[in-house]
């Protein structure tokens, strides 16, 4: 099993509420409806745990897959997934996607 971290802030122009809205409603039942993902989370940042509210990245996600390699294979045969990434770079500025592992 691997963990995909994606790491983002949201571009400039784009709401909070109108971001949101579309992960709620498009992005996390699509993606989580994968056979590759074994769950899959966004979280919003709202500060560090030293209680600074400033944060490199607003917008956190989480994909527990079977595989990166699984994924990616769901992701090719599933035509809507093209739309929803295309969508996904609409809001996301500049995302940085962080492949881990378990220890």
């Amino acid at each position: 099993m691997s963990t995909i971290v994606v790491l983002f802030n949201l571009r400039p122009g784009v709401s909070v509420e109108q971001y949101e809205a579309w992960a709620r409603s498009t992005d996390l039942p699509i993606v989580n409806g994968l056979g590759a993902v074994q769950r899959f989370e966004v979280f919003r940042a709202k500060g560090l745990l030293s209680g600074a509210p400033d944060v490199p990245y607003r917008y956190i996600e989480l994909l527990r897959v079977t595989s990166v390699e699984a994924l990616k294979a769901d992701i090719a045969a599933t035509p809507v997934m093209a739309e929803v990434a295309r969508q996904f770079r609409e809001f996301a500025d500049v995302p940085l996607f962080i492949v881990t592992e378990s220890l």
